[in-house]
């Protein structure tokens, strides 16, 4: 195996110990998106001050020099590039590559451990570029003069329960509020859109729900200035609505409650104020903080009052950037258009964005080609809280990611250095790091979403985990719900650095998928008092030998056997991954986790077997468990210590 060919005999680009196939490890966010001289002149130049021998011009590998020089490479760099800054041939370069099993044109590129590897057959050593003394332009890192801030309109997002008129009240507005600054008025659909009143600009983000919400926090985009909550007068408060109460507060922005539907003749707005203050939102009216309007988004009826209440929440919050300075902002929505290429959605947070800018998303850039409203029209410039949608982009960004302009290609270069140091793998807080930071006392709350089989569980749990907060560290439990762990509970734990907590309730294939990428820590128990210990010992910074759990694979349950009167074996199909002799086996039944427990018998056919792999069909009887239906799921794991 020496490297990945694409369909049109492309070579992707090399790593010493893994192929990639695009990502963060190869080259199109780094080299393709400027002028590959102006990148090779300013490496050129980091070479010149690390060389301190004489240049040579020999091609031929100098394993014989006396001198060792060092070379500074970034993360991936191209044969060509590679090669003329250590003065050897691109062909020498390439067949010291085949030694060592890796075939490479002049154009690829390959990575910095690739490049260390063949380094010393020419008398050279690799140093990685000194990202750490770049130019300071990462975003949290900016610093704003407080003299030139200026008001800037809220950026709103409204969360709700599905079918309670979010679409309904985004629509009323926009039909009613719009600035109308092109003929004809709205033309196209691009996420957000601004409405006016009372002569203050108001920006209105149309997002598809909570799990989105918390997926940009999740990536620093904090774009949100306010929540405005939906909630139906007639249907009350749903656990959609709890979900996003949730995520609303661990965004830490203001809410406003929109009470929707009052036009209905079985709306009850009491019964919605009582079930709002069960959930902690205490309104107005009964002493608490929580602005809450009722209005009907179908005639129209409190649109005012709603638009007044969060003009008088933006004055108090006095929401303010700087527009003189570079544009820097958050990526709304992206998309690949045949015609145009890469489209994506931007909210401008401070600063200007304008035409011809030089734009850096993550390892994304290029020039602004053109500059649209939310009404379609053509514009030159977008203030802070202005969402556009831009053209010239080399690749689509991803949605949730921070956008800055830079103010040269050198600049960008930098910046696109500083994206690929930073955002490493696995840079989320860890659990063991969690209770060394506990211990340390660096660490003040311990944050947890809980997801159990049925309420009273997690009544209970909740209770008790409250129960062990000290003063040194608190206990906050973010968000509460039954069912299986969905995508929208491991965003908002990755959001806000909290632990999800499974009790006798699966994990859904995607939200797994989501969690083992992301690095999200997610426990399952089945034992009320083993949960509360293991926290308990986190609290206090004593951890026991920490075990992850390992998930094998999964089966699902075709027919049941009737072996004896107490005893049933199951009919399984493995779907993925392998079940083996000594896993443990836990069985979802309609969403919630009926048993967990070991293995007693494995049989593919006739035969005891140790292992059956996926596509394979066979036996299997549980200690402890005879209850089998068809369509149980099947989840195989084992706990393995981390060393």
């Amino acid at each position: 195996m020496l490297g990945n060919r694409s369909e049109k005999g492309e070579i992707g680009p090399f790593s010493k110990d893994k192929y990639h196939s695009g990502g963060k490890g190869n080259s199109s966010g780094f080299f393709e998106n400027f002028e590959l001289s102006n990148y090779k002149a300013s490496l050129m130049e980091e070479q010149k001050e690390n060389n301190t021998t004489t240049e040579s011009t020999e091609s031929e590998p100098k394993k014989t020099s006396t001198k060792v020089r060092v070379v500074r490479l970034p993360e991936t760099v191209t044969i060509s590039t590679f090669a003329e800054m250590i003065k050897v041939s691109p062909i020498d370069l390439m067949k010291q590559l085949m030694r060592n099993g890796i075939m490479a044109n002049i154009n690829q590129a390959v990575d910095f451990a690739t490049a260390s590897s063949i380094a010393p057959a020419f008398g050279y050593k690799v140093a990685p570029l000194d990202v750490q003394n770049l130019k300071k332009t990462k975003i949290e890192d900016i610093e704003t003069d407080a003299s030139l801030l200026q008001s800037r309109p809220p950026v709103v997002t409204i969360l709700g329960h599905v079918d309670h008129g979010k679409t309904t009240l985004l629509d009323n507005i926009r039909k009613t509020k719009v600035v109308e600054r092109e003929a004809g008025g709205i033309t196209q659909h691009i996420g957000a859109y601004q409405a006016i009143y009372g002569q203050n600009l108001i920006t209105f983000i149309d997002t598809p729900g909570h799990a989105a919400f918390s997926s940009m926090r999740a990536r620093g985009a904090e774009v949100t200035d306010l929540v405005i909550l939906v909630v139906a007068a007639d249907d009350g408060v749903m656990p959609q609505t709890v979900e996003a109460i949730n995520h609303a507060k661990a965004a830490n922005v203001p809410i406003i409650v929109a009470i929707n539907k009052i036009d209905r003749p079985n709306s009850d707005v009491e019964r919605v104020k009582r079930q709002l203050s069960e959930n902690d939102l205490l309104i107005e009216e009964w002493g608490g903080d929580i602005i809450a309007v009722p209005v009907s988004a179908l005639t129209g009826e409190g649109i005012d009052d709603l638009l007044e209440s969060i003009n008088i929440v933006s004055e108090i919050s006095e929401f303010k950037a700087n527009p003189e300075g570079l544009a820097r902002g958050v990526v709304l929505e992206a998309k690949l258009d045949k015609s145009r290429g890469p489209v994506a959605t931007l909210i401008v947070k401070s600063g200007t964005l304008s035409l011809g800018n030089i734009l850096v998303v993550g390892p994304n850039t290029g020039k602004i080609r053109s500059l649209m409203n939310y009404t379609g029209g053509k514009i030159d410039a977008a203030p802070p809280s202005t969402p556009v949608q831009v053209l010239g982009l080399s690749n689509v960004p991803i949605a949730g990611a921070t956008f800055l302009v830079a103010q040269n290609e050198k600049e960008a270069r930098d910046l696109i250095s500083r994206h690929q140091s930073e955002n490493k793998p696995n840079n989320r807080t860890s659990f063991e790091d969690m209770i060394s930071r506990i211990r340390t006392g660096e660490m003040k709350d311990l944050n947890l979403v809980i997801k159990a089989d049925v309420q009273g569980s997690i009544e209970a749990i909740s209770h008790a985990l409250t129960q062990l907060s000290t003063e040194e560290t608190q206990v906050r439990i973010l968000h509460t719900s039954s069912g299986s762990i969905a995508e929208s509970d491991v965003f908002l734990a990755l959001a806000s650095d909290a632990i999800i907590i499974g009790f006798n309730t699966p994990i859904e294939p995607s939200a797994r998928r989501v969690a083992n990428h992301e690095k999200v820590t997610v426990k399952f128990y089945s034992i009320i008092y083993q949960l509360l210990d293991e926290i308990q010992n986190v609290i206090q910074g004593m951890a026991a030998p920490s075990m992850k759990e390992i998930i094998d694979g999964h089966a699902v349950v075709r027919t049941v056997f009737e072996r004896s009167k107490n005893s049933n074996i199951a009919g399984v199909y493995v779907t993925d991954g392998h079940i083996l002799r000594s896993s443990s086996v836990r069985i979802s039944r309609d969403g919630s986790v009926i048993f967990d427990g070991l293995l007693a018998s494995l049989r593919h056919f006739k035969d005891d077997v140790r292992e059956l792999s996926t596509g394979y069909e066979g036996g299997v009887v549980l200690n402890g468990f005879n209850d089998f239906k068809e369509g149980d799921s099947l989840e195989l794991h084992r706990q393995e210590q981390v060393s």
